[in-house]
């Protein structure tokens, strides 16, 4: 009988000296999401059809429908996946919680914008455990400051709205931003605008606005949340929460 070995992605050599096959990993729910979150980052959302996840895989699009109901299913799972990969901070305060959790989802923003649009639109259960962990994570640092449950969901929502709110608009759906030649024109026809009308604060405060750092502003926005929270009158400790 013949045997092969798996070395370097190929099977060895049989018996006979012949080169083996490459051996295909078995397609999986996971594979078909991971697949669709590439072609997405890389090509956008339109991209992502059965055909065009199937053709990446190797695979036929009827096969994926043996691990996933449809492409609606798929793009709710993205969305999972996405959080999924939310490295939980090893905070000392509560401070420092936000501080790092807040550039931590941030960071999956930015290294996946156009899940903004899918978790905007997303009407799904939740199916994967691991994406709860940011929200697991996000509620316990509010309850470490001293808010109630009912406030710390309403601040979770505040600052989830915050973080994507902000990601947006360093997306480009401001003109604030580097100072490249479309941001300078458009800072220049707001200023004449502003000019021509009785708008005192917003002619003194333009000329911050084309060289703003989309990094400071973010960083400034999220003192604000911070200490609105450490300002919450009867704040008490939170109950510590045991693994």
């Amino acid at each position: 009988m013949n045997t092969t070995e798996r070395v370097d992605g190929l099977d060895a050599l049989d018996d006979e000296g012949e080169p083996g096959r490459p051996r295909r990993q078995p397609l999986t729910r996971q594979r078909i999401v991971r697949a669709a979150l590439g072609i997405m980052d890389e090509e956008g959302l339109q991209a992502v059809t059965m055909r065009r996840i199937g053709r990446a895989l190797g695979v036929e699009a009827m096969s994926l429908y043996n691990h996933v109901r449809d492409k609606e299913e798929i793009l709710d799972s993205i969305c999972e996946e996405v959080l999924s990969e939310f490295r939980v901070p090893d905070a000392r305060d509560w401070r420092e919680a936000i501080r790092a959790g807040a550039g931590e989802y941030r960071r999956l923003l930015l290294a996946h914008p156009r899940v903004i649009t899918l978790m905007t639109a997303r009407k799904g259960p939740v199916t994967n455990v691991d994406s709860l962990r940011v929200y697991e994570f996000a509620l316990g640092m509010f309850r470490e400051a001293g808010l109630t449950p009912s406030e710390s969901l309403k601040a979770l929502n505040a600052l989830g709205s915050y973080i994507l709110g902000s990601v947006t608009m360093q997306l480009g759906l401001t003109i604030s931003g580097p100072p490249d030649e479309a941001h300078l024109r458009a800072h220049e026809d707001m200023a004449q605008l502003a000019a021509a009308a009785d708008f005192p604060y917003l002619r003194e405060c333009l000329p911050y606005l084309a060289e703003s750092d989309m990094d400071d502003q973010f960083e400034f926005g999220l003192n604000l949340l911070i200490e609105a929270v450490a300002a919450r009158p009867g704040r008490k400790p939170g109950p510590t929460v045991s693994a």
